[in-house]
């Protein structure tokens, strides 16, 4: 069944010609991928900036848009989609970028009536031939080797629509213009890219072979806890039995539980421990490699025959490798400074502000220790003279049980 909106009218009639970068499909397929795992809500709608020079149509961005829900249609936010565009043009000004379409998701049939609202709120308030790029997911699905991209770009056109008559059927005529409609015309496109693009697009591709999910410090917290629980729930058990077992595993996992930053400084040491351990293999293979050497060859003296080469332990000199040797000796001077003495120097200066540093760090914690003392001392004076102030009242004013009796006192 053909899609009604689709038109009948070949791409080349218009001459059209369109440019995508690789910038804006990172863009979609990141926004398409966050939708979908973040089970957000709405239809996936974007915008596209580009150039119009002539007839071909760069698209050079992307950015995802916000829709409303009006009179049971979606439609973008006009007072979002407003402010967000003319950031936009205000970042991308050299060159100057302008609104050259929409995208969104779409089936391989082609465009569907749910997005000719949208369609038309851009064709009314932006740009009168805007054109519409529709991401196909069936096909980046299941993608087979050298298959187009999983997109088709389509452009604004307007046609007659003329009622189909059948053979032998007389045509009615009307004097006025049949109604036009609105349809979409697919478009041929290619791809381009800058140097610099192609750059960030290589350093992206590299890292995402690389990537894995990296969960946070509360999300493992959550999970050793509720390890523990279930381990817990299970009844009392006895002692060493595998549900007390996994529950102390689960507490030690947790008391043991590294923060994401402490992770990735233990790889940077590891990669950095790795690359030591590598050179030092390979500056002990070269060291071998010359102690195995015959001492005709350390002595410049060919060997006498084949058959002493052939009887002799030592490893066969080769000249390629002695070479490659004697350069890399060559060039350890260059690592070490001309002026030693200098160097020296400003290491002993950069030490010494070191522990300067250190031992200012150490006496301001001394003193703020001194500071938390005499608080603690103070606190321990003041309840001592309170205690004081009531205790002499008493003895002053006869009123405790250790008053001696007076002279005039009569004793029964």
């Amino acid at each position: 069944m053909e899609n009604p909106l689709i038109s009948s009218q070949k791409s080349s009639d218009s001459g059209l010609q369109a440019v995508l970068h690789p910038l804006v499909l990172l863009t979609i397929s990141d926004y398409i991928t966050r939708h979908t795992l973040r089970d957000q809500q709405g239809p996936i709608v974007g915008a596209l900036l580009g150039q119009q020079n002539g007839r071909e149509i760069t698209i050079e961005h992307a950015f995802e848009c916000a829709t409303i829900a009006q009179n049971r249609e979606v439609i973008m936010d006009p007072i979002w989609f407003g402010q967000r565009l003319d950031q936009m043009k205000t970042i991308h000004k050299s060159p100057q970028l302008d609104l050259v379409g929409w995208y969104t998701v779409l089936p391989k049939s082609g465009p569907t009536p749910a997005i000719l609202p949208i369609h038309h709120w851009i064709l009314s308030e932006h740009n009168e031939s805007s054109m519409l790029l529709a991401v196909h997911p069936e096909e980046a699905v299941d993608p087979s080797v050298g298959s187009k991209l999983p997109l088709t770009i389509y452009e604004t056109n307007y046609e007659a629509d003329e009622p189909k008559v059948d053979q032998g059927e007389d045509k009615e005529m009307r004097d006025a213009e049949p109604p036009l409609k609105l349809k979409f015309r697919e478009l041929s496109y290619s791809v381009e890219t800058g140097e610099a693009e192609m750059i960030s697009m290589d350093f992206v591709a590299r890292g995402a072979g690389n990537a894995t999910a990296v969960e946070s410090r509360g999300q493992k917290k959550t999970a050793a806890k509720s390890k523990a629980a279930d381990a817990k729930s299970k009844g009392k058990q006895r002692l060493g039995s595998p549900g007390n077992k996994e529950a102390a595993t689960a507490t030690e996992a947790d008391e043991l539980m590294l923060s994401r930053e402490d992770e990735e400084l233990i790889a940077a040491l590891t990669a950095k421990a790795n690359s030591v351990k590598m050179l030092q293999s390979r500056i002990k293979l070269l060291i071998t490699y010359l102690q195995r050497l015959p001492p005709s060859g350390l002595s410049g003296v060919d060997p006498s025959s084949v058959a002493d080469q052939a009887a002799d332990p030592h490893t066969i000199p080769s000249h390629t490798i002695l070479r490659s040797i004697q350069a890399l000796v060559n060039r350890l001077a260059l690592l070490v400074p001309s002026a030693t003495a200098d160097f020296e120097q400003e290491m002993l200066s950069e030490a010494n502000d070191v522990h300067l540093m250190s031992l200012l760090n150490q006496v301001m914690q001394s003193v703020t220790e001194v500071r938390d003392i005499g608080k603690k001392h103070v606190v321990v004076e003041a309840a001592r003279s309170q205690n004081k102030k009531n205790i002499l009242p008493d003895i002053v004013g006869g009123s405790g049980s250790f008053n001696l009796p007076g002279a005039g006192d009569l004793s029964i």
